[in-house]
């Protein structure tokens, strides 16, 4: 049986050939405190931020262009589908996105440098104390958005709950601005997050 026939079978072999690898790493030597929890951290945030960025780059303008082509399909199999969908792993990922990274620096004892911004000595060095706090505040404000702002105005948008037009035309308003902020904040967050690595700013 091939497991690429099921998104399940994939993910299956994918974490099967990772573990490979990582016991072989390990068995020579590589450094393996705190990597499955790093692990977890970035494979949920590529899952968050991907879909953030699929909202966007892709669903959002073809729903514009859907509702604007006169006697085309419309954008209903968008609505009714995929965006139901494509928000429950959007919202569950950004929630474990933001546990993992929690956990992450609690067990590197970092997480109040983080959260000070590096400015309360003790727990780790002041400049990773910075570094990984912008991106871990910026992560914090995205989560915010998406469960404070996003979510509960697409449920209006998708027909999930009931709301009035009216209700709805400011719920698209909302959530469509908490998307873009978010948008806009994973750019510097992803920066952070990795000039907190050693890899270096681009500024």
């Amino acid at each position: 049986m091939n497991p690429l026939n099921t998104i399940w079978g994939t993910i299956i072999a994918g974490l099967v050939i990772a573990t490979v690898i990582a016991l072989a790493a390990t068995s020579v030597g590589m450094e393996s405190s705190g990597a499955v929890v790093m692990w977890i951290h970035v494979a949920v945030g590529i899952t968050w931020i991907g879909l953030l960025y699929y909202f966007n780059f892709i669903q959002a303008p073809a729903l514009a262009e859907a509702a604007s082509d006169e006697g085309g399909p419309g954008g209903a199999g968008i609505t009714k589908y995929v965006a139901p969908r494509a928000l429950l792993w959007f919202r569950w990922s950004a929630l474990a996105t933001w546990v993992s990274g929690a956990v992450f620096l609690l067990e590197r004892k970092a997480f109040v440098a983080a959260f000070t911004l590096g400015m309360v000595p003790g727990e780790s060095t002041p400049w990773y104390g910075l570094a990984i706090g912008v991106g871990a505040w910026l992560g914090t404000i995205m989560l915010f958005n998406v469960w404070i702002l996003i979510w509960p105005n697409q449920k209006k948008v998708l027909g999930i709950v009931e709301a009035s037009a009216a209700e709805i035309g400011t719920a698209k308003r909302i959530a469509f601005l908490a998307s873009r902020t978010n948008t806009m904040l994973s750019i510097p967050m992803l920066m952070s997050m990795i000039g907190a690595g050693g890899h270096g700013f681009f500024l």
